[in-house]
């Protein structure tokens, strides 16, 4: 039998005015039927461009192919180019033989249509059925894929539901009209790790059950590790490397499959620095290496409290009475008490919702607190008024979870690293205050020209240092850091939590490290909390807490963790 799907020399380029720039280099590889086949690299490696050919979704006027085929076998005889179908013909296909699952959901499903009535619109656009039985059918994809109380889901709107229910609605979109190939792009990405992990059983269970082939893409070995059969790595539009999973993980061949099995944080020590990929692609270390010796970077923690919280309780009103009086609460962080010490790092663990951002944000005041104390170098802020805090936020700054939303897109990032110390007259001309931003640009490894640049202009990774350089501006000494390698690829985020351990050492500033993914929490943090439904469920050094956990929770959001290349 041919394989399901076989892609065979694919050349691709992007052309933008008189530039042309090779998105894919004669790549090749197949897919059988009951297989799942991941590709694997991060960014801009071409992953995502492949499957967007496969359905022939990328724009006719910039995409052009330059060589090679991809033929497609529903049957097992018969083999049809997808590149020569013309639009009929791929309507058609798209949904009904190859479907995909993309990597936000949010942006994916329409905000002004029911979940519901988005199933049922590509069941009713595949399959020759009535509007009744089309609704029987999407509440059946909803109870295979999980969703609780499936009647009550169908007629809720995207926003109604959390990220990995979303995941689920468009996992039964995908699978309605029973594909031959799923396609899935990075859809779990983001998602907590307990989620992540039903996500990917959720998968493999269905795939096993309808035999299909799936096309896994994602930057995380660990996630190949669990679901595939066979990987292929890619790096800058080519494939470096294809085999088995175990052979793969275990016995990788090219210097670009090395470096992403060595950039996780769940593979070292602490104190130790994380290997980047230009380690490896630089020749910087022999062959037959195994792993990069890195300098310790470990710092005294002091025994003063910096920071101590006392009974904090951030309470949000959920159902109101006719009169607008609240008649219940959403207990989001439910009377927390702890401490911080100076030079420390706490890291604050758990999954979306148990109440990690919203109190690191009411540290900072910029959610009011309900009840309690946050008591700062001696100074209760709850006690403060919103004008008395101005002096303090040189003291204490933020860098959240989506850089890309917390910098002002109409202004270059110069200005935007040298407004805050405008604002606080931090040095006397705007000439010592651009010295200073573009001494800070060099310190989180970006350049003096990239001042008067835009946020767009930059990757996801460098925009992240760049709000880094924003928070060091004031030269804090305390920093709150929401989520801020979550979205990041392995690699990326490699060089990010090195670079935060270096400035940590030269600045000695204290850090709140609130993340979802404990391998990362325990690689950066002295101590960890485990947060849960508002409260503090477990507290104790990282270590401690990683590899001998008392609470069931925590426990559970371990077990969570990717264990296929896990040391």
């Amino acid at each position: 039998m041919s394989p399901l799907l076989e892609i065979k020399n694919l050349s691709l380029d992007f052309i933008s005015g008189t530039e042309t720039t090779a998105a894919l280099k004669n790549i090749s590889f197949t897919v059988n039927r009951g297989e799942v086949v991941s590709l694997v690299g991060e960014s801009g490696s071409g992953k995502s461009v492949t499957s967007l050919s496969i359905l022939q979704l990328l724009p006719t006027s910039s995409a052009k192919y330059t060589s090679g085929e991809i033929l497609f076998s529903e049957n097992g005889q018969q083999q049809t180019d997808l590149l020569k179908r013309n639009r009929y013909e791929m309507q058609d296909i798209r949904g009904n033989k190859i479907a995909m699952i993309f990597q936000e959901p949010m942006t994916s499903l329409n905000p002004v249509l029911t979940c519901g009535d988005q199933v049922m619109e590509t069941i009713l656009l595949h399959k020759k059925i009535s509007k009744i039985e089309a609704k029987k059918q999407t509440i059946h994809w909803f109870e295979k894929v999980k969703l609780p109380n499936p009647d009550a889901v169908f007629s809720r709107y995207p926003h109604q539901l959390s990220g990995g229910q979303k995941q689920r609605v468009m996992i039964a979109m995908a699978m309605s009209c029973e594909p031959s190939l799923l396609i899935c792009d990075e859809p779990t990405t983001a998602l907590d790790v307990t989620v992540q992990k039903t996500i990917l059983q959720l998968i493999k269970e269905l795939q096993l059950q309808s035999n299909m082939g799936v096309i896994f893409i994602t930057h995380d070995l660990g996630v190949v590790a669990e679901i595939a059969n066979r990987a292929a790595v890619m790096y800058q539009g080519k494939i470096v490397e294809q085999n088995t999973v175990k052979d793969l993980l275990t016995a990788p061949q090219h210097p670009y499959t090395k470096a992403l099995l060595a950039c996780r944080p769940v593979n070292h020590e602490r104190g130790k620095r994380l290997p980047v990929v230009s380690d490896f692609l630089e020749d910087k270390i022999p062959a037959n290496e195994k792993e990069i010796l890195n300098p310790e970077i470990i710092w005294p923690v002091s025994p003063e409290v910096l920071l101590r919280v006392e009974n904090l309780s951030v309470w949000f009103p959920d159902k109101k009475t006719f009169l607008g009086k609240p008649r219940s609460f959403t207990k989001a962080v439910n009377e927390v008490s702890f401490d911080v010490c100076n030079g420390e790092t706490l890291g604050l663990v758990g999954e979306s919702g148990c109440g990690k951002t919203t109190l690191g944000r009411t540290l900072l005041r910029l959610i009011e607190p309900t009840s309690g104390k946050i008591i700062y170098k001696g100074t209760d802020l709850t006690a403060k008024k919103r004008d008395e805090l101005r002096s303090l936020r040189k003291e204490v700054q933020i860098v959240f979870q989506d850089p890309y939303s917390s910098l002002n897109p109409r202004i270059t990032i110069g200005s935007a690293i040298a407004e805050p110390m405008k604002v606080h007259s931090i040095l006397p001309t705007d000439r010592q205050r651009k010295d200073k931003v573009t001494e800070l640009l060099e310190k989180v490894n970006l350049k003096a020209e990239h001042f008067n640049r835009y946020p767009h202009e930059f990757s996801g990774g460098q925009r992240q240092r760049i709000v880094i350089a924003r928070a060091l501006a004031l030269n804090p000494s305390f920093i709150v850091c929401d989520e801020p390698v979550s979205a990041l690829d392995i690699s990326v985020q490699a060089q990010v939590l090195n670079l935060m351990n270096d400035l940590k050492k030269e600045f000695g500033f204290t850090i709140i490290f609130i993340s979802h993914d404990l391998s990362v929490v325990r690689y950066i943090s002295d101590r960890i909390m485990v947060m849960n439904q508002g409260r503090i469920e477990e507290s104790g050094k990282a270590d401690d807490i990683y590899f001998n956990p008392q609470s069931a929770y925590t426990k559970k959001l371990i077990d969570s963790i990717p264990k296929g290349i896990m040391v």
